[in-house]
């Protein structure tokens, strides 16, 4: 049992580095509204095609020494960082789901969430294409899974409406359009397979780490209080902290409290 549990960690991972190369074509294509399917993957500086020997994952990036083939051009380091998060988070995903029925839609919600912080964080823009879908998706793996179904509708409900009381209300005091449509889709999507609790508590650690990132920013004089940051880039890391440590998290939470 210890043996197929390692092959089948093994193979996630390897499943993940696969799906991570394909994942930064999505990321890089998907936004210009180009196929993420035609033409073949070819070098973001000097367009020639990317032959199939040096499009391995992350191999081929540390055997070219992170630079093409052809023009010898440096190639950015997002492509084996994107690669290598993939496969550590179906690695982590078949460690803590047990039931392989499970592992298709929830790869694919942790995958979609790794698309959309790289998406927001280029374009400012959260595609529809991928979050309305992760609202059915998600609604569907709830039928025969945590948090179940009417958890699940209730839980889309509140994160997409909680979030865009919050941008309506913001627009309304300082004139500044606050949450993006965006935002509220990739909610919903977070509460159709988190449940209320879970986006509620993703939404709280992605204000926190905003907050700070924003202030940042303030302090090195690169910003103001009314700088728009990528919301959705820190919202989909804390919907995947929360997928795959929520009960750890809140369970050690419950303890601090007397």
């Amino acid at each position: 049992m210890i043996g197929s549990g390692a092959f089948i960690q093994g193979v996630a991972f390897i499943v993940g580095l696969v799906l991570g190369s394909f994942l930064n074509v999505v990321i890089a294509r998907l936004p210009r509204g180009e196929s993420i399917v035609l033409p073949p993957s070819r070098c973001p500086l000097c367009k020639k095609r990317i032959r199939p020997w040096d499009n391995v994952p992350l191999l081929s990036f540390a055997i070219l020494r992170g630079r093409c083939r052809d023009c010898k051009k440096s190639i950015p380091w997002r492509y084996p960082i994107v690669e290598l998060t993939a496969g550590i988070l179906l690695w982590l995903l078949v460690r803590h789901v047990a039931h392989p029925v499970l592992w298709v839609p929830h790869a694919a919600f942790l995958l979609a969430l790794l698309a959309v912080a790289w998406i927001d964080l280029d374009t400012r823009t959260i595609p529809d294409v991928v979050t309305i879908p992760g609202v059915g998706l998600g609604l569907a793996a709830s039928l025969f899974a945590p948090p179940g179904i009417g958890a699940a509708l209730l839980g889309a409900a509140a994160g997409g409406v909680s979030l865009w009381l919050v941008g309506y209300a913001y627009e309304r005091t300082t004139g500044v359009p606050g949450m993006g449509g965006g935002d509220v889709k990739l909610a919903a999507m977070m509460g159709a397979f988190l449940g209320a609790a879970g986006v509620f508590g993703a939404i709280f650690l992605a204000s926190l780490a905003g907050s700070v990132f924003g202030a940042l920013l303030i302090a090195m004089g690169k910003g103001s209080r009314r700088t728009a940051i990528p919301f959705g880039t820190f919202l989909a890391p804390a919907a995947i902290v929360l997928f795959l440590y929520g009960d750890t998290l809140f369970g050690w939470y419950r303890s601090l409290i007397p």
